[in-house]
C-alpha cells in the first residue's frame, strides 16, 4: 500500500532519518516508538506528504487516502459539533440534496413525459449510490463516534468554538474516524482522552478496516492494538513483528545475540592475528598467512549498537507525616450554576498511592487542586495531617516559569543537597540533553516547559505529591524514569491520569469520579476496570432475569435480597477485621494495666535492669495500643461509608 525507500532527512549537522525503509500493508496496526525528538512526527508528515525527505522516496498506491491527527494545534469554529462531524460526508449530503430536488420535480411532472423518465432514472442512480455509501445510517454512525469519544447528546448542538483544546482534538479525531481513510496516522491520540473514551477507541481501532500507524507513549494502548512496532532511534528505523511488549523482549534478545556475535568475532580476529604474527616470516606458511590477512581485510567488523544513556532519579527524602495525611469532609464546589461536588468526604492516609480516574469534566482536577490547597472550596473542611508537605503539578504551572532564566538555572535555584550534583542527569530524564540545559525558558515549547515545571516540582522535599496529568509530554523512556522514582518515593501521592500502564505498578487505590460523586476502589487501575465490567455485566443481567416472567413484586424482593447479600458480602470482612481489632485492643489494654501496676510498685526500681525492661515494654504496648485505636477508627469509618452508600 505504502513503501518508504531509503528515506533520509537532516537538519543542520543532525541526521534525523538515515536511509529508512519499510512497507505498510492494508490492514497493518503499527506502533511508531522512540524518544522525543527521534523524528516520529517528522516521519508521519513525510508519509502524509507535508514534508519532503532529503533523499529517498515514498511510493503510494493511487487508491490510498491518508488521514492525520496531529498532537495539537486544532481549532474548529463556525458549525455545531454535529454539523462539523457530519461535514466529512459532504459528497453524500450533496447527493441527498440532489435527490430531494429531483423528487420535488417528479411530483410536478407528468408520468408520460420524457422528462419524467429521465428524472426517475437519475433518482434511481442517486438512490443506489446512497445505499452503497451507507448514507441512511450516517446519523447513527456520527452519534456512535461522538458519544464513544465522550460527547453527550446535549453537546451535539453546541458550537465547536465553545470546546477547549482537548475536546477540539476529540472532534478532529471523530472526523478522521468517520472519514475512514486507507491509512490513519495518529500522533499521540490518547493525550486528551479519559479512560472510558480510551477503551472505546481501542475497540474501534481493532475492527477498523484500514491500516493504522500510531505514535503513543501509552504502553497499554500500544500493546492492545498494534501488531508491528517501528522503532526510531538515532536516525535508524528497526522493524519488530509484534506489539510493544514483544518489541521490548525481542530488542533485548537481539542485543544479547549481537553481544555474543561480537565476542565470538573478536576471539576469531585475535586467533587469526596471533597466527599471522607467529608465522609471518615462515616461508612454508606464507600462503596461509596471506589468506588470513585477506580474510581480515574483507571481514565486516560487528559493532555494538549505539544506546541512549540509562537515567535514574530519586526524590529528595520525604519528611515523615502522621498517619492521617489529609481529611476532606463535606466538600462543596461550584462554578457559577455548575455544581461539581456536594458533600464529598475523602481521606488520604499514610502510604496511600491514589489514581483519580473518570470522564473529563467530572472534577478530578478540581479535587486535586483542593487537596493541594491551590483551589478554594465553597464549603466543608480540608484538614491536612501532622507535618504534611504538599507538592503540586499541573500543566498550567509551565506558564509560571521565569522566561528569562536558563533551564539548568531554573532547577538549581530550588535543588538542595546532593541532588544539585545530578541536575543535568535529571534534566536528561526529562528530555533536556546537551546544550538544551542552557536554553532560556522563554524559547521552550509548551511541552518542554511542562517537563521543566514537573522536574522543578519533584525537587522540593514533600510527603504528598499531587500530580495532574504528569505524563502528557513525556516519552515512554521518561515515563519509566518517573515511574521508577515514584516506586521508591517515601511519601504518598494523588495522580490524575488515564495512562493505565504508568499507573498500575505505582498505585494502590483508585478513586472514580462520576456525576458529582466519588467511589474508592482498592487495587490498581486494571483491578478497577475489571470491577466496573463485572458491575456492568451484573446490571445488564438483572433486567434480563426480570423479563423471564417474574412478577414485579417477586423481582423487587429478589433484587432486595441480592442487595442485602452484596451488602453483607461487602461488610462482613470489615466486621471481622473490626472484631479482631477490638480483641487486640482489649488484650493490649489488659497488658498495659498490668504493666502500670508493676510501675506503681516501688520495689520494681530496686532492680535497674528489670525496671528498664518494664518501661520499654510499657512504651511498646502504648504504641501498639495507639496503632490499634487508629486501625479500629479507619475500619469503622470505612464500614460507615459502605452503609451510607447502601442507604442504610
Amino acid at each position: 500500500m505504502i513503501a518508504a525507500n531509503d528515506v533520509s532527512l537532516s537538519f543542520g549537522e543532525r541526521d534525523l532519518l538515515k536511509e529508512v525503509s519499510f512497507r505498510i500493508g492494508p490492514h497493518d496496526r503499527i506502533g511508531l516508538v522512540g524518544s522525543n525528538g527521534a523524528g516520529k512526527t517528522t516521519l508521519l508528515k513525510i508519509l502524509l506528504g507535508e514534508q519532503s525527505p532529503g533523499s529517498g522516496s515514498i511510493a503510494r498506491a493511487k487508491y490510498v487516502h491518508v488521514g492525520y491527527l496531529p498532537q495539537e494545534g486544532i481549532h474548529l469554529e463556525g458549525r455545531t459539533l454535529y454539523d462539523e462531524a457530519e461535514s466529512v460526508f459532504g459528497d453524500i449530503r450533496t447527493m441527498q440534496q440532489d435527490l430531494e430536488q429531483i423528487n420535488l420535480k417528479l411530483a410536478g411532472t407528468g408520468h408520460e413525459t420524457e422528462e419524467y423518465a429521465e428524472l426517475l432514472e437519475m433518482a434511481g442512480e442517486l438512490q443506489y449510490a446512497l445505499e452503497a455509501s451507507d448514507a441512511f445510517v450516517l446519523k447513527s454512525r456520527v452519534e456512535k463516534v461522538l458519544t464513544g469519544l465522550g460527547f453527550t447528546e446535549r453537546d451535539f448542538a453546541r458550537a465547536t468554538d465553545e470546546f477547549s483544546g482537548g475536546w477540539q482534538m476529540r472532534i478532529a479525531l471523530a472526523k478522521l474516524l468517520l472519514q475512514q481513510p486507507s491509512l490513519l496516522l495518529l500522533d499521540e491520540p490518547t493525550n486528551h482522552l479519559d479512560l472510558d473514551s480510551l477503551q472505546w477507541l481501542e475497540e474501534y481501532l481493532r475492527s477498523y478496516q484500514g491500516a493504522v500507524m500510531v505514535v503513543s507513549h501509552d504502553r497499554r494502548f500500544l500493546d492492545t492494538m498494534t501488531t508491528r512496532t517501528f522503532e526510531l532511534s538515532l536516525g535508524k528505523l528497526t522493524v519488530y513483528h509484534g506489539n510493544y511488549g514483544f518489541y521490548l523482549v525481542e530488542k533485548e534478545e537481539r542485543k544479547t545475540h549481537l553481544r555474543s556475535a561480537i565476542e565470538n568475532q573478536q576471539d576469531q580476529i585475535k586467533q587469526t592475528e596471533r597466527f599471522i604474527e607467529r608465522f609471518r616470516y615462515k616461508a612454508t606458511k606464507a600462503r596461509q598467512v596471506q589468506s588470513r590477512i585477506k580474510k581480515l581485510e574483507k571481514m565486516e567488523v560487528l559493532e555494538a549498537e549505539d544506546e541512549e544513556e540509562e537515567i535514574h532519579f530519586r526524590f529528595p527524602p520525604a519528611p515523615s507525616p502522621g498517619r492521617s495525611v489529609m481529611e476532606l469532609r463535606g466538600i462543596r464546589k461550584s462554578y457559577g450554576a455548575l455544581k461539581v461536588f456536594e458533600g464529598v468526604d475523602f481521606d488520604i492516609d499514610r502510604g496511600d498511592r491514589i489514581a483519580f480516574v473518570g470522564v473529563n469534566g467530572a472534577g478530578k482536577s478540581t479535587l486535586s487542586r483542593i487537596i493541594a490547597g491551590v483551589e478554594p472550596h465553597d464549603g466543608g473542611d480540608r484538614k491536612p495531617g501532622h507535618n504534611v508537605a504538599v507538592s503540586y503539578f499541573a500543566q498550567h504551572q509551565a506558564d509560571e516559569l521565569d522566561p528569562r532564566k536558563e533551564v539548568l538555572q531554573t532547577l538549581d535555584e530550588v535543588a538542595e543537597g546532593e541532588i544539585r550534583k545530578k541536575l543535568r542527569t535529571l534534566l536528561g530524564a526529562f528530555l533536556f540533553r546537551g546544550d538544551d540545559v542552557f536554553k532560556k525558558v522563554g524559547v521552550l515549547s509548551g511541552g518542554e516547559k511542562s517537563r521543566l515545571a514537573l522536574a522543578k516540582m519533584l525537587l522540593r522535599p514533600s510527603n504528598l505529591l499531587v500530580l495532574d496529568e504528569p505524563t502528557n509530554h513525556l516519552d515512554l523512556r521518561s515515563k519509566g524514569v518517573l515511574q521508577e522514582a515514584l516506586k521508591g518515593f517515601e511519601g504518598g501521592y494523588v495522580i490524575v491520569s488515564h495512562d493505565r500502564d504508568f499507573l498500575d505498578p505505582v498505585v494502590n487505590k483508585v478513586v472514580e469520579f462520576r456525576r458529582g460523586r466519588i467511589r474508592v476502589f482498592p487495587g490498581n487501575v486494571s483491578d478497577y476496570i475489571d470491577r466496573v465490567k463485572r458491575e456492568a455485566a451484573a446490571a445488564a443481567a438483572r433486567p434480563a432475569e426480570s423479563a423471564k416472567g417474574q412478577s414485579p413484586a417477586k423481582d423487587r424482593k429478589r433484587q432486595e435480597a441480592e442487595q442485602r447479600q452484596r451488602r453483607y458480602a461487602a461488610t462482613k470482612p470489615l466486621q471481622e477485621k473490626i472484631e479482631k481489632a477490638e480483641r487486640e485492643i482489649a488484650r493490649h489494654e489488659a497488658r498495659k494495666a498490668g504493666i502500670e501496676a508493676l510501675l506503681a510498685d516501688p520495689a520494681l526500681y530496686h532492680d535497674g535492669e528489670k525496671s528498664k525492661r518494664t518501661q520499654e515494654e510499657y512504651r511498646e504496648v502504648k504504641k501498639l495500643l495507639e496503632d490499634g485505636y487508629w486501625r479500629w477508627d479507619q475500619l469503622t469509618r470505612e464500614l460507615e461509608k459502605i452503609r451510607k452508600e447502601a442507604g442504610e
